[in-house]
């Protein structure tokens, strides 16, 4: 068992609609965080905001992991009126790199090797849309042919992590082990 993670990030330099639009994700769509929905809870609901960079805002969740991450930036990205990009990261096999506006996939990109497709029967991208990938990563052209080539999960998370000018190797569980993700990241209670 490998290294795994899960986070979104929303293409937005407006930290306070982000805020805002979890706020409302937390109140209005618990269910999609692991959440009994209609029911009144005295638990709140923990996620640590940062402002990545100026195009960037990466957000962590107890809930996220591969496989609840998209239906999350889904139903994020019909609350905000920016580009959501979810990222899971699992055991090391594979990176699912995913688009959403307006509740819609708009694109997705898996990298993995060959084996890892065979060995997860169904493993496929929901939407290939390359030309949003590289428009929504602000990736000139030559970087980008080389990024999607990319069949290694670790590498492919370290090229989209020196591409957008942020670390996506981030994790909630990570926050009290890793200094610079305390450092990076303030605690939200919603």
């Amino acid at each position: 068992m490998g290294r795994s993670f899960a986070n979104l990030h929303i293409k937005s330099s407006n930290l306070e609609k982000t805020v805002e639009a979890l706020r409302e994700l937390s109140a209005a769509h618990s269910e999609v965080l692991g959440k009994p929905n209609n029911e009144v809870s005295e638990i709140k609901v923990v996620m640590y905001i940062s402002k990545s960079n100026e195009k960037w805002i990466s957000v962590l969740h107890d809930y996220f992991v591969w496989g609840t991450v998209k239906k999350i930036g889904r139903t994020l990205s019909r609350l905000i009126e920016e580009p959501v990009m979810t990222a899971a990261y699992m055991n090391e096999e594979l990176f699912e790199l995913s688009f959403f506006e307006n509740g819609d996939i708009q694109a997705e990109r898996i990298f993995c090797e060959q084996w890892t497709r065979d060995e997860y029967e169904q493993l496929q991208e929901e939407r290939l849309n390359d030309d949003y990938l590289q428009k929504a990563l602000d990736i000139r052209n030559e970087d980008f042919d080389g990024f999607i080539s990319i069949t290694s999960p670790a590498q492919a998370v370290d090229k989209l992590s020196e591409l957008v000018g942020m670390s996506l190797w981030s994790d909630w569980e990570w926050i009290p082990h890793e200094e610079t993700l305390r450092e990076r990241f303030e605690k939200y209670e919603f």
